[in-house]
């Protein structure tokens, strides 16, 4: 049978569950909304227990793969994929602290209403506590990833290659399903609790502001890879069109790969180049996903008053181009791999992460297709040295 959730997408039912949510609050009793309450205080503990296991299952082998494939084209690859993910990151770090003090000034402490203590309680909860915590499970999947690299055996890298398959099972089949009904019922407390019309004028303004963003992004990396390879940066941005077309439709960068890689060799002289990189891209190089991670991240933790200093982010983007490499290749899979660095070092609990995947998944589509455009750069630049 086709999975309803496949054929619909996970956007149109983000938006849905949303609009549901503000629409039951106005008329469902109080009663009625504890049982989603319940429900989001279950979801949540089993969301903080499975985050280090996903870690693991994600990271450690993505590690591994990438440890397989030696030669200095791999690293330089590698070190200007991440150049530019993390500049992405930074480049919406400064941007939000420079745009969201006066644009979301008027909004402090409109999200209040993500706090879990707040007016309606759930009926009951279950305690479901984390076996390691997230730092421990992302040093040990470095240790392990690295190490599978290293030594002859497989069967190590047996077990987390099915360890992986268990992880991917888990979010395709229970935590991608369940996340409509989690936002729903987070917009439901909070329209009950009448918090929504501020919520939802913030979530225009930060949408507004990564959009702008994803312009800004892909046309730096194409002036830096025009003046490098000395090409019109503008044409080889448009020659990248067909690819940011077709990831706005496909929602992913591994089913786009043929289209990005299709245009990526009329950018450049070595069609292997195209061949190594692209692919290759379409797993470590995620310029626009980073964006939008941190300018969400950012206006939460502003609007409910928290840490928003530079040392803070800095970490976190550091660490965030990282993980990105074990994001899951499912819609949202992206920000799926985040949680456990958004839970830990920005101190977000389950609600709070619930309104940064409802903005994230919003613009899913637009960040997918700004990171297989920005292959495009990358792959020119790797040509350059290559010659």
């Amino acid at each position: 049978m086709t999975n309803p959730l496949k054929k619909a997408g996970l956007l149109p039912l983000i938006i849905l569950a949303i609009l549901l949510g503000i629409v039951c609050s106005i008329f469902l009793p109080e009663w009625m909304v504890r049982i989603f309450v319940t429900f989001n205080s279950i979801f949540s503990n089993f969301l903080g227990m499975f985050i280090p296991l996903l870690i693991i299952g994600l990271v450690a082998p993505s590690i591994a793969d990438l440890g397989k494939e030696a030669g200095r084209l791999l690293l330089v690859t590698v070190a200007i994929a991440y150049l530019s993910t993390i500049s992405a990151g930074f480049v919406s770090y400064f941007a939000c602290r420079w745009t969201f003090p006066s644009l979301l000034g008027d909004d402090m402490g409109a999200l209040d209403a993500f706090d879990s203590t707040a007016d309606i309680a759930p009926y009951f909860t279950i305690e479901m506590p984390a076996f390691i915590n997230v730092t421990t499970a992302l040093v040990l999947s470095f240790v392990l990833g690295l190490g599978c690299s290293f030594i002859k055996g497989n069967t190590l890298k047996s077990f987390l290659d099915d360890f992986r398959s268990i992880v991917m099972l888990t979010i395709s089949n229970v935590i991608i399903p369940c996340l409509p009904v989690f936002i729903f019922g987070i917009f439901l407390k909070m329209g009950a609790e009448g918090q929504v019309v501020t919520v939802l004028g913030m979530f225009m303004k930060i949408i507004l502001v990564i959009l702008v963003l994803h312009v800004g992004v892909l046309i730096a990396q194409f002036l830096i890879a025009g003046t490098i390879c000395k090409k019109n940066p503008f044409k080889a941005l448009a020659t990248m069109l067909p690819a940011y077309a077709t990831a706005l439709g496909t929602q992913s960068s591994a089913a786009t790969i043929p289209v990005t890689m299709s245009c990526a060799k009329k950018l450049i002289n070595r069609e292997e180049i195209a061949e190594f990189t692209v692919p290759l891209c379409a797993t470590i190089h995620m310029p626009c996903s980073i964006l939008k991670i941190v300018a969400c991240s950012f206006a939460v933790a502003f609007s409910m008053g928290m840490s928003v200093d530079f040392g803070l982010y800095a970490g976190f983007i550091l660490m965030l181009a990282i993980t990105m490499i074990a994001a899951p290749g499912v819609p949202g899979g992206a920000i799926m791999a985040a949680l456990a660095l958004i839970s830990s070092m920005l101190g977000f609990d389950a609600n709070m992460q619930g309104i940064v995947i409802a903005i994230y998944i919003a613009l899913d589509s637009f960040g997918t297709a700004g990171n297989v455009t920005g292959d495009g750069a990358v792959a020119m630049i790797v040509d350059r040295i290559r010659k």
